[in-house]
């Protein structure tokens, strides 16, 4: 390909609501351009990379035994509400009506979808096990998209489902699938890790999701420092710990006034935060309940979900409903529930809220108070690994593959059921796996990228190679042998760009570092006296001379 008959609308500078390093490169080398609000067009230079990471899935998937399907995006409301999941999605499915005012939405994830046709044609236990898969626009009308396209409302997604007779069958194919998204990765050249994973609106009994790296990252992840162990935070969990308080003190009533954060009571006492509890009230759907942490960790909601299901936290006028005091609350005298973390039920001489304006209780103990204690909390850096070796490390990381165990949660509600070995209908347990193929650029950007511009890996760069030919529409000398070079590289069949535009050789050195093509080689009429051309690798500073007859041999053996 030519540049000048190729679109590559490249910016200097990126727009002001570019918040992210991928999304301002992105947008400056020309792979997207903003349509709406989390809606993007992927320009020439984009949907090459685009089609780069697809294939690679693809044959992945295909390897794996999975089938190629295709689903609409437009779903029959009657669909979701045979799951249950039309009133409690939420405000991200996007609901409408036809002319003839029948409910429809645009699906953001097909499960209802693909177990409607399981329904319909898997009939027998001897067609099991089955895994579908596509790659297909989803779109889920986020509150807030952001990022460019890492959170967008329209993208591209590969989800597969699979349908098994037992849950012997589906570990297998979970195992198969976890191995699977490994390869993938691997082969797109990314850093990531593969972590346990809470399971959230999907449903289901396991769940791995699989990180990329990086400090923009929106999830927290936590791996060991001496073994395989790793979870997002959210699953991170926590063992009952053994109590030893010893405690010869004696309990005191301080006057704090007006220091309510732990931060500023742990300074005005002169206490490490850690020696500190701090108690949050919360409404769950039938009453409150007190939830006591240690001062310097955080509560996991997803852990308290779990516990109690829907809650949100208290008002000011609740808390004073419940005669207690904001920010003086304690864990002694409450009418409600107490529920105490692991970690801070083994406090000794901790200080806590008096439940009385301007005061705090110090050298505090857990005798005589009645309470539940629990895992409510999030992990910290260098808490004990779970699993029981090493220590813990904790990384951003951006989401970019999920799998779960779905059971039978559609396929029960949705009879997709065959017969059995016996003879008798079975219903069929289901799993599902996801990649967000257009989130997969954006994370690749992210971890590969200097000064310059994006350093694609070179299983997913728009081209192999970019020449540069300096004076080419000046010098017959340089145009000759580029042209030349440029037609060899294709007749071997390497993704080659010819940049024949009349720019300065500065812009073209700076536009082919910013599209982060991996190999470039420069033609001057200096390298037509020597007869050699220069080769530069896009993540490398130094520069090669190298033989115009060897160009050829030489960027073959560089992409092996």
């Amino acid at each position: 390909m030519k540049t000048t008959k190729l679109l590559i609308p490249t910016q200097k500078e990126a727009p002001n609501d570019a918040q992210i390093i991928s999304h301002q490169l992105m947008i400056r080398a020309g792979l997207i351009s903003k349509l709406a609000s989390g809606l993007y067009s992927y320009l020439p230079m984009g949907v090459r990379v685009l089609h780069k990471v697809e294939s690679i899935i693809r044959q992945e998937m295909n390897k794996s035994g999975a089938q190629e399907v295709l689903m609409p995006v437009a779903q029959p409301a009657e669909l979701w509400q045979a799951s249950g999941r039309w009133d409690k999605y939420g405000a991200e499915l996007l609901r409408f009506t036809d002319r003839h005012q029948r409910e429809f939405c645009l699906g953001p994830t097909h499960e209802e979808v693909i177990t409607h046709l399981a329904a319909q044609y898997l009939r027998s236990y001897k067609q099991l096990p089955m895994n579908f898969y596509q790659i297909q626009t989803k779109f889920r009308d986020e509150i807030r998209p952001r990022f460019g396209v890492m959170r967008l409302r329209e993208f591209i997604m590969k989800d597969a489902y699979s349908f098994h007779i037992d849950q012997a069958s589906l570990q297998q194919t979970y195992e198969l699938m976890h191995q699977t998204y490994s390869n993938i990765f691997d082969r797109l050249g990314l850093d990531y890790r593969a972590v346990l994973a809470d399971s959230g609106s999907i449903g289901g009994d396991a769940s791995h999701e699989f990180h990329v790296l990086a400090e923009s990252g929106e999830d927290t992840i936590c791996f060991s420092d001496e073994s395989d162990y790793a979870a997002n935070i959210e699953k991170v969990a926590f063992s009952k710990q053994e109590k030893t308080c010893k405690s010869t003190l004696t309990e005191e009533k301080v006057l704090t006034k007006k220091k309510t954060s732990i931060e500023e009571v742990a300074e005005f006492l002169n206490v490490k935060k850690s020696d500190c509890v701090k108690t949050l009230i919360i409404k769950t759907k039938s009453d409150f309940k007190a939830l006591a942490l240690r001062g310097d960790h955080e509560l996991n909601e997803i852990k308290v979900h779990n516990l109690f299901g829907d809650f949100e936290f208290a008002t000011e006028d609740e808390i004073k409903n419940l005669d207690l005091k904001k920010g003086f609350i304690g864990i002694k005298n409450l009418d409600i529930d107490l529920i105490v973390d692991y970690s801070a039920g083994v406090l000794c001489d901790f200080v806590c809220g008096a439940n009385e304006w301007d005061y705090h209780l110090t050298s505090v103990n857990w005798q005589g108070i009645e309470f539940v204690d629990a895992d409510l909390r999030n992990a910290v850096e260098g808490d004990d690994s779970p699993e029981g070796k090493g220590k813990l490390m904790i990384k951003r990381g951006i989401e970019v593959g999920h799998i779960f165990q779905l059971g039978t949660k559609y396929s029960s509600a949705m009879k997709a059921n065959v017969i059995g070995e016996s003879g008798k209908a079975v219903t069929t347990t289901m799993g599902c796996y996801g990649i967000g193929v257009t989130r997969i650029i954006a994370a690749s950007i992210e971890q590969n990228y200097d000064s310059r511009g994006i350093i694609f890996p070179q299983a997913i760069a728009p081209f192999k190679i970019v020449i540069v030919p300096i004076n080419y529409n000046k010098s017959t000398r340089v145009k000759t042998l580029a042209d030349k070079l440029y037609q060899q590289f294709i007749e071997a069949d390497i993704e080659v760009l010819l940049d024949d535009r009349k720019e300065r050789a500065g812009i073209m050195f700076a536009d082919s570092e910013l599209f982060g093509i991996p190999h470039r080689i420069v033609i001057s009429d200096t390298h037509a006296d020597n007869g050699n051309v220069e080769y530069k690798a896009r993540d490398r500073a130094d520069k090669i001379e190298v033989t115009f007859d060897d160009a050829l041999s030489f960027i073959q053996s560089k992409l092996i």
